[in-house]
C-alpha cells in the first residue's frame, strides 16, 4: 500500500463520483486507475468493452436493457 499524491481538483472529482457510485474514495480512485491502465494497454477497446470483459472475468452476468426512446 502506498500514498499517491493527486491535485485537490482531482480529489474533489473522485470524492463526488464516489458518492454517486456508492464507493469509498479509495475504491473509486482504484477503479479509475484500473480501467485507465487497461485502456492504455488496449487502446482499441471502448470503455463498454473493457467493463464487459472485466465483468465476464469475474463471471458476473450482465443485464442488458433495451434503449427504447419515445
Amino acid at each position: 500500500m502506498g500514498i499517491v499524491k493527486i491535485s485537490d481538483a482531482l480529489h474533489k472529482e473522485v470524492r463526488k463520483t464516489s458518492a454517486v457510485m456508492e464507493r469509498s474514495i479509495n475504491s473509486q480512485a482504484e477503479f479509475w486507475l484500473k480501467i485507465g491502465r487497461i485502456a492504455e494497454q488496449n487502446p482499441t477497446l471502448t470503455y463498454e468493452q473493457i467493463i464487459d470483459r472485466e465483468m465476464r472475468s469475474q463471471k458476473v452476468q450482465s443485464v442488458r436493457l433495451d434503449n427504447d426512446e419515445d
